[in-house]
C-alpha cells in the first residue's frame, strides 16, 4: 500500500474541539443578534415610552352636607407616561358601607390626559340620605358610618390597549339629624305694656354622634297663636354630641301691638308657644344650616322681683 493510501488518522479529542469551536462560533453569533435586537428593542421602547399608567386617590372632600343629601369630591391624579395623550374612557364607582351598595354608577367619556404629564380628575358622587335610610333600617339617623369608595379607571393607551385602573379608599360619613329644641323659660328683664325685654332660655338636645359647633342661630317664637318676633344673632357655643345644651337668647317686643288677649297670657305663669328657625353649625363633616322647631310646648313665664315677680326656678 501505497503511503497516499494510508488512511488519514485524526486524534478523537482534536476532533472535538474543532466541532466545539465551530458550534461556538455560531452560538456566539446568535447570541450577538439576540443582544441587538434586545438592546435595540429597549432603545425602541425607552424612545417610544408606552406603559402603563398610575393613579392614586390624592383626597375625598365633602362641599355641602344638609337633612338631605351629602356631596363628595373625590380626587384622583393621573399620570400618563407615554408620548401620546390618553383618553379616559369611562370612570365606574362604587360607594359601600361594611359591604353594603350605597350608591353606583358611570361617568363616560371623562376627558383626556396629557402625553407626558398628569391630571387630577374630580369625580363628583352624591348619597342620598333617604335612599339609605330605606334601604338599610339599621342605620340610624345621627349616627356615623364607614364607607369605602371603589374606583376603576378605564383608559386607552397605544400598543398596551385598553386598561383598568383600580382604586379605593376609606372614610366616614355622618347621618346628621336636627337637635330638638325646647323653650325652658322667658325671663322677663323689663316688664311693660310699652316695651317688654326678655331672655328665651332654650334647650338645644343635640342627637348626633358628633359635635355641633354653634356660629349663629335665627328664630321666630309664637306664644299661644300670636308671633312675638324673633331676631337673628351669632352666638358661639358647643353643643355637646348627644347631649342637651343651654342657650339664652333675647328679644324685645311691645306687649300693646298683640292686644289685651297677650297681655293676659304674660301676666300668667305660663303659656303655650311655639318656635322655628335655624342654626349655623360646624361639623367635622363641614358646615351646616339645621332647622330647629317645636310647636304646641308649654313654657314657664318669670318676671324680675322689681317687676313683681318671685325670680327664681321653681
Amino acid at each position: 500500500m501505497s503511503s497516499s493510501d494510508k488512511p488519514h488518522v485524526v486524534e478523537r479529542g482534536a476532533k472535538d474541539d474543532e466541532k466545539k469551536k465551530e458550534e461556538d462560533g455560531k452560538g456566539g453569533f446568535l447570541d450577538t443578534v439576540k443582544d441587538f435586537i434586545s438592546d435595540i428593542g429597549e432603545k425602541i421602547e425607552e424612545a417610544i415610552g408606552f406603559g402603563k399608567p398610575t393613579a392614586d386617590v390624592t383626597g375625598i372632600h365633602i362641599p355641602s352636607i344638609n337633612l338631605q343629601k351629602v356631596d363628595l369630591v373625590v380626587d384622583v391624579l393621573i399620570k400618563n407616561p407615554n408620548p401620546v395623550p390618553i383618553p379616559l374612557i369611562d370612570i365606574n364607582y362604587l360607594i359601600e358601607s361594611d359591604g353594603r351598595k350605597l350608591v353606583s354608577g358611570l361617568i363616560p367619556d371623562s376627558g383626556t390626559i396629557h402625553a407626558h404629564g398628569e391630571e387630577t380628575v374630580k369625580i363628583p358622587l352624591t348619597l342620598i340620605y333617604d335612599d339609605i335610610k330605606k334601604t338599610y333600617a339599621d342605620i340610624k339617623p345621627g349616627s356615623i358610618i364607614p364607607y369605602k369608595v371603589k374606583v376603576d379607571l378605564i383608559v386607552d393607551v397605544p400598543v398596551l390597549g385598553r386598561l383598568t385602573l383600580p382604586l379605593e379608599k376609606n372614610g366616614e360619613i355622618p347621618i346628621p339629624y336636627k337637635p330638638d329644641v325646647d323653650l325652658d323659660k322667658i325671663q322677663f328683664e323689663r316688664f311693660s305694656f310699652e316695651e317688654t325685654v326678655a331672655i328665651l332660655h332654650l334647650k338645644l338636645d343635640n342627637k348626633n354622634d358628633f359635635d355641633l359647633g354653634l356660629n349663629a342661630l335665627d328664630y321666630e317664637v309664637w306664644l299661644g297663636d300670636v308671633s312675638i318676633g324673633g331676631a337673628e344673632l351669632s352666638k358661639s357655643a358647643k353643643l355637646v354630641k348627644t347631649g342637651i345644651t343651654d342657650i339664652d337668647v333675647p328679644i324685645t317686643f311691645r306687649p300693646k301691638d298683640f292686644g289685651s288677649a297677650l297681655w293676659d297670657m304674660i301676666r300668667g305663669r305660663g303659656t303655650g308657644y311655639s318656635i322655628k328657625g335655624h342654626i349655623d353649625v360646624d361639623t367635622p363633616f363641614g358646615a351646616m344650616k339645621l332647622p330647629i322647631s317645636k310647636e304646641g310646648g308649654t313654657t314657664r313665664l318669670k318676671k324680675k322681683k322689681e317687676d313683681g315677680g318671685d325670680d327664681d326656678d321653681d
